[in-house]
């Protein structure tokens, strides 16, 4: 299974989820789908790259997929995206920001504070940034405390006077 973090890295994506979740605030009663036709349109690319991301969000299972004649209709799932809410939520606030997670749900009008991270390239890109971050100052740590205990260890052929 793809890397939920790699799924919704892409701004593309991104864009697709964004205009499935706007299809279903909008849309009234029921789950709402969107034509490829109708990505095609709403975000000026090319329909090869629309259905190559609608795969990836297929794949992934974001977005579930139905043929009718010779159209393909789409429909957001976000049930995937609660276990990467799960372990989201506590990463939010910390740094100052306060009750942010609280302030993402009232502005989004959804219940998801994962919903509004990905609904902004800006914010997705924030928290990608900031786990990148601090991926590398853990490597960093980990590299430097392994440098450490290396210098200490006696090195092989030498002889203890």
């Amino acid at each position: 299974m793809t890397d939920i973090f790699d799924v919704i890295a892409d701004p593309t994506r991104r864009q697709l989820l964004t205009a499935l979740r706007d299809s279903l605030a909008t849309g009234g009663a029921g789950a709402r789908e969107i034509e490829v036709a109708e990505f095609v349109e709403a975000l000026g690319v090319t329909r090869p790259t629309v259905v190559k991301h609608l795969g990836i969000l297929c794949e992934a299972g974001l977005v579930t997929e139905r043929t009718e004649t010779t159209k393909r209709y789409f429909a957001l799932d976000a049930s995937p995206l609660e276990e990467l809410e799960d372990w989201l939520v506590p990463f939010i606030g910390i740094g100052g920001h306060g009750d942010y997670a609280h302030e993402l749900d009232e502005a989004s009008g959804f219940d998801s504070a994962v919903f509004a991270a990905w609904s902004g390239a800006d914010v997705g890109e924030s928290i990608g940034r900031q786990l990148a971050d601090r991926s590398h100052q853990a490597l960093t740590v980990i590299h430097d405390a392994t440098e450490k205990v290396q210098k200490r260890l006696p090195k092989k052929g030498r002889r203890n006077a």
